[in-house]
């Protein structure tokens, strides 16, 4: 993400009142890079004469690189050192990010004047530079010499540059600084690439001692394959920060137990068993809680721990915290679980629905000791497998033969459809929740697939833990964004507001520093319930999810039409009515449920099947903060169904802003680890409230629209609704189409802040 920034840097716009100027830039300078070498010194010498920006920052940023492909390295070494200084006052955050130029420009510099090869002056600007730097600053330091260290697209960036200028002689002076500064930064790349390993590599072994080849023996007689790094400026033992993940031979597991290093704790990276170095098989999720609870037993008993741990992480490594605190080990000190997993309730199956997404990751984790990148990349093969199953129509038990290929753990998964004890026992179950008395920080995201999963860990602490200490944190990210140094500031064609750019990382340490040092709590954290208000550019905070609110809009799903939809009322219908709905499973030239947020702004949905209701416009802003619930009353001609439920706001301009949705099975709408199949024929109750949690500024006009559909796509296992296990339903038992009454006493609830 860092790099994203990086790149986004180097091509902001610069305005000035001589922008539109056009300077000499002769063909033929640009016919080749020997002509293109000639050709820029001369062109930065001018673009420096009449440059002019305002910003002192954005000018001083560009004119260094000006400077250093004029020749002029001595002006441009002056020029850095006065944007630093600025940058300590006004952008301390961002002083580190300039010393990858730093170096380079003293050491063209120290080339020039002292006639050394550029090699050797490299080295010793770079020695000079880290001798200076803590641990913590020079990890920092490293980390945006790999963010500004993209040569592919550097390259790719200077051809486009190029290619722009062919054909013509004269050049615009925004053109030029953007064809300079993108010639700057693939050179410097190209020089200094060559020595930043081996430099980065010398710099570890001066600051750390780190074991990448540890065996854990477990109780069972297993193995558990770890890694630690340890702060050599250690006087005495100190507490470890510990990710236990299944995704082993990924550097960044490696890096982040240096960063914990950097940061003053010991870092340690263990794997599920059979990863890595482990001679065991891999087993995903079954073993983690004990196998960490092992690992943490071993790092209390090392002579450099202090006899305390906290863990963080994210998605798997989020779960394997939770696993952790299953059992808790007295050394187990705090968790920081962030998109935590919670297998059998969210993934592999959401609400008792298997998903299609995580068929290709079991691939991915177990096929060997550390990850199947080439397996688990074949896009063509995993886009097309869904669509050749749904068209099978074959069982869902039966789709990695239409894959050609056995999932030995789909298979094991599918065994249990219900959240039997299979599930149960990976990670903590009803009255274990008691037992967690340490401090849990959450950090999760609007539109992270795992939301579900995380807040059930939230939600089952604070049920059985009266007096837990559990914090979250939740903004409008996703899977992946809720874990970065920096949020995609647009998410899914949604532009985030600037508040809710937070440095998940950093505020992980922060806590650790907070739970394990004393330190001050993150500034973010001011309640027990933090979230960001989509709209509203401002972070709230509440003792509970249910403080969120003070009020609760309660929408009944008509049967009376409001244009193109049905309405959306305050008011239970005084007569009883209800909306068919006929679904041939058989059918497979059309999909039924289209709920996936995908994009966040402006998604059409398609409403050529199932039905819509829609509000009367707010006729002031409405705040939505928490989960929507509600009751679907329907009659069908089958023993199950599953069902599909979307919430939108509709923009006063018209546009859609998806804001949460509910899938599920309703045999286990009322326990997801007991089955009650509905009768045929008979008027039902579906409660649901597994839904995704949002908060959401409504401006004056808006509406919110709610979609309603029964589940038929390629995305998930199909229901036919015959009462046998749903993986062993094929086209077959299509028969005879599923028909539904929707009854109009169905209603949702909706959490709002007035």
């Amino acid at each position: 993400m860092q790099r994203l920034l990086f790149l986004a840097l180097l091509c902001f716009a610069f305005g000035s009142p001589a922008s539109t100027q056009e300077l000499d830039l002769p063909q033929a300078s640009v016919k080749d890079e020997a002509a293109l070498a000639e050709a820029m010194p001369e062109l930065a010498k001018r673009v420096i004469a009449i440059y002019q920006e305002p910003d002192r920052d954005r000018y001083l940023y560009a004119l260094f690189r000006l400077q250093m492909v004029a020749g002029q390295y001595a002006e441009a070494v002056t020029t850095l050192r006065s944007l630093t200084e600025l940058r300590k006052t006004k952008d301390p955050a961002n002083v580190l990010r300039l010393l990858p130029y730093e170096i380079m420009a003293k050491a063209n510099s120290r080339q020039a004047a002292s006639g050394l090869s550029f090699e050797e002056a490299f080295k010793q600007e770079f020695h000079d530079v880290f001798d200076r730097l803590d641990d913590r600053g020079a990890y920092e330091a490293v980390d945006w010499f790999g963010a500004a260290s993209d040569l592919n697209r550097g390259r790719e960036d200077l051809r486009a540059a190029v290619e722009k200028q062919k054909g013509k002689d004269g050049i615009a002076l925004t053109d030029a600084l953007d064809l300079i500064m993108k010639r700057y930064f693939y050179h410097a790349i190209q020089a200094w690439l060559p020595l930043t390993n081996a430099l980065f590599a010398e710099e570890n072994a001066r600051r750390y001692i780190a074991d990448k080849d540890i065996l854990i023996k477990t109780p069972d007689g297993a193995h558990i394959a770890a890694m630690t790094v340890r702060p050599k400026s250690a006087k005495a033992p100190l507490p470890t920060l510990l990710a236990f993940t299944i995704y082993a031979g990924d550097e960044q597991f490696f890096t982040e137990a240096r960063k914990a290093a950097s940061y003053g704790y010991v870092g340690v990276v263990a794997y599920s068993r059979g990863k890595g170095l482990s001679p065991d098989t891999p087993t995903p999720y079954e073993r983690d809680g004990e196998d960490a609870r092992t690992v943490i037993d071993w790092i209390s008993k090392q002579p450099w721990s202090d006899g305390r741990v906290g863990m963080y992480g994210g998605s798997y490594g989020g779960f394997t915290q939770w696993a952790a605190a299953k059992n808790l080990h007295p050394a187990l000190k705090t968790i920081a679980p962030y998109v935590a997993n919670n297998p059998g309730n969210g993934l592999p199956m959401e609400n008792n629905v298997f998903l299609f997404v995580n068929y290709a990751w079991a691939f991915y984790t177990t096929n060997n000791k550390y990850l199947d990148n080439e397996t688990y990349a074949d896009r063509k093969r995993w886009g097309a497998l869904n669509n050749n199953w749904y068209t099978s129509g074959k069982s869902y038990r039966q789709i990695d033969s239409v894959d050609g290929a056995p999932n030995k753990w789909l298979q094991r998964w599918l065994q249990h459809p219900s959240y039997d004890s299979y599930w149960q026992k990976m990670a903590p179950y009803k009255d274990e929740f008691a037992k967690i008395n340490i401090p849990v920080l959450t950090i999760t995201g609007y539109y992270d697939d795992s939301q579900q999963a995380a807040l059930h860990y939230l939600k089952e602490h604070y049920k059985y833990n009266k007096n837990a200490d559990h914090y979250l944190l939740i903004g409008p990210y996703d899977h992946f964004g809720a874990r970065t140094t920096r949020k995609d500031p647009v998410l899914r064609g949604y532009a985030i507001d600037s508040v809710a750019q937070i440095n998940t990382p950093e505020i992980t340490y922060q806590w650790m520093d907070y739970v394990m040092r004393g330190g001050k709590k993150p500034e973010l954290l001011k309640d027990k319930i933090n979230y960001q208000v989509m709209g509203a550019n401002e972070w709230k905070h509440a003792p509970s999810l249910e403080k969120m609110s003070n009020n609760t809009l309660t929408l009944y799903l008509t049967d009376s039409k409001a244009g193109d939809h049905y309405r959306l009322s305050t008011e239970k219908p005084s007569k009883p009515g209800s909306l068919y709905q006929e679904v041939d499973f058989a059918d497979r030239k059309t999909t039924n449920n289209d709920f996936y947020p995908v994009p966040i702004l402006g998604k059409k949905p398609d409403l050529s099947n199932g039905f819509s209701f829609i509000t009367e416009p707010f006729d002031e802003p409405v705040e939505i903060s928490g989960a929507f619930l509600g009751e679907i009353k329907a009659t069908i001609n089958k023993k199950d169904m599953d069902i599909g439920v979307v919430l939108y706001e509709v923009m006063p301009n018209g546009e859609l802003f998806h804001l949460s949705y509910f899938i599920g099975r309703a045999s286990y709408a009322n326990d997801m680890s007991v089955r009650k199949l509905l009768t045929p024929g008979k008027a039902e109750s579906i409660p649901f409230d597994r839904t995704r949690m949002v908060s959401r500024r409504l401006s004056k006009g808006s509406r919110l629209l709610i979609t309603l559909n029964v589940n038929k796509n390629p995305f998930a296992q199909i229901n036919y609704g015959t009462g046998k296990d749903v993986s062993d339903e094929d086209i077959n038992d299509a028969k005879t189409p599923l028909q539904i009454k929707w009854h109009n006493d169905s209603y949702v609830k909706i959490p709002v802040l007035k």
